[in-house]
């Protein structure tokens, strides 16, 4: 009964998750550039450890950053992860400050054996926002006010975003290695809005300009994983994997027009380019992992990716390099504790350091933060110790000089995911 459910829960939730992933509705002036606010990677038992992954492994987890971790999945076993998160983001600049918030989807990914040591999962997930509100008006009582050109609102809009469905396989070759790909299709459309609207619409053209990058193509991952077990039940594991770089089929146009209030148009001029293309680079991802078996865990990755190789239409000169450290570490106390309840919880805590892919006025902006993270056991009828709800914390800061015309932002994000684990095909002798 319980596999049935979860069937119908993934079947019913995919379109939705499919189209509302990457519309996280939180407003950042840095979404204005390149495909906007690159989202965290991985499901929330990861992110809750500062987003390491590429050397961890876990029967009732899915970790999508390395592929060659799905050969770890139970024989006869299958998971089901869910996730929704809330995000609020301060901005600062000066004695200027500003906040938004938003709840929206995050993931759906499923996981389960093909055979003994051979894994596959299937998903999908957010990989950018491209959501951004800025509004200023200039009135007579302004210091900015120039008598020559009247009182004036400019508006910067953005929307859109850029969501992956992904597939991949992991298997088990010899006693200590796994090698596997993931297979995905990216896609999105991010649409960018800037008016100059003077309150003396009569005897002034108004401005309006519009520009919209949509794409979609496919890309692979691939991953290898070596894993030992030392005595007293304590392991290691190292990994790699590498996201490959692609051309991206993509639609680029740019619309602009000026206007008066009887609806004179001056100087419409419309460019779009049906057959361009968006390239993204690859990812390097390297990680290290140690701990004891339902016990603790630490990981450490490192992360890079040749961002000033990309080519985006519309964003050209705006992406650098990134090199970026997280490390992470979860505690369990008790996994099966028949008494605790405290005991049984999963705790985390993880950090991030490194750069942002974003580079304006000469300067590249930085970007770190910490996660803490809980994986709370839901005890199935049948006694499955593996189902959870992991939930996360995480702070990150962007951070940019001033006398650039840069602004910091602040970003808390809570995440609540439904970690379903059961098995298949196994006939219960009572009901």
């Amino acid at each position: 009964m319980q596999n049935k459910l979860i069937i119908a829960i993934f079947i019913s939730l995919f379109s939705f998750a499919y189209t509302a992933s990457g519309q996280k509705l939180i407003d950042s002036p840095y979404s204005r550039f390149n495909l906007g606010t690159l989202q965290p990677e991985g499901a929330f038992r990861s992110i809750g450890m500062g987003s390491v992954g590429t050397a961890l492994r876990d029967n009732s987890s899915v970790y999508i950053t390395n592929p060659a971790s799905y050969s770890s999945f139970d024989t006869l076993s299958f998971i089901f992860d869910f996730g929704i998160d809330y995000g609020r983001n301060f901005i600062s600049s000066g004695d200027t400050k500003f906040s938004s918030d938003d709840i929206n989807f995050h993931h759906l990914i499923i996981g389960f054996p093909l055979s003994k040591h051979w894994g596959l999962a299937a998903g999908v997930i957010p990989v950018s926002s491209g959501y951004y509100k800025i509004t200023q008006t200039v009135t007579s009582t302004d210091p900015t006010y120039d008598p020559n050109i009247g009182e004036y609102t400019t508006n910067h809009e953005g929307s859109g975003g850029i969501s992956k469905i992904f597939v991949g396989s992991g298997i088990q070759i010899g006693k200590h290695f796994s090698v596997g790909a993931n297979l995905s299709i990216l896609s999105g459309l991010i649409q960018r809005n800037n008016s100059f609207v003077f309150s003396d619409s009569y005897n002034v053209f108004n401005n309006i300009s519009t520009e919209k990058l949509q794409l979609v193509g496919m890309s692979a991952d691939y991953g290898v994983q070596y894993a030992t077990t030392l005595k007293n039940k304590y392991f290691l594991n190292i990994g790699a994997s590498l996201s490959s770089g692609n051309n991206y089929s993509s639609k680029y146009s740019q619309l602009s027009l000026k206007y008066t209030a009887y609806g004179v148009n001056d100087t419409v001029t419309y460019a779009a380019d049906n057959s361009t293309k968006t390239f993204i680079p690859s990812t390097l991802r390297l990680g290290v992992s140690f701990g004891k078996k339902n016990k603790f865990t630490t990981g450490v990755d490192y992360v890079t990716t040749k961002w000033s190789k990309s080519k985006i239409p519309g964003s050209t000169g705006y992406a650098a390099d990134t090199r970026e450290f997280r490390f992470g570490a979860e505690l369990i106390p008790d996994k099966y504790s028949n008494f605790s309840y405290l005991d049984r919880i999963e705790y985390r805590i993880g950090g991030h350091i490194g750069d942002n892919y974003l580079i304006i006025n000469g300067e590249q902006l930085r970007e770190y933060g910490a996660s803490i993270g809980f994986g709370l056991p839901l005890r199935t009828l049948q006694g499955n110790p593996f189902s959870k709800v992991n939930v996360y914390v995480d702070y990150s800061r962007k951070t940019g000089s001033l006398a650039n015309d840069l602004h910091n932002e602040g970003y808390i994000t809570v995440g609540f995911s439904l970690n379903l684990y059961d098995f298949w095909f196994l006939k219960r002798k009572f009901e």
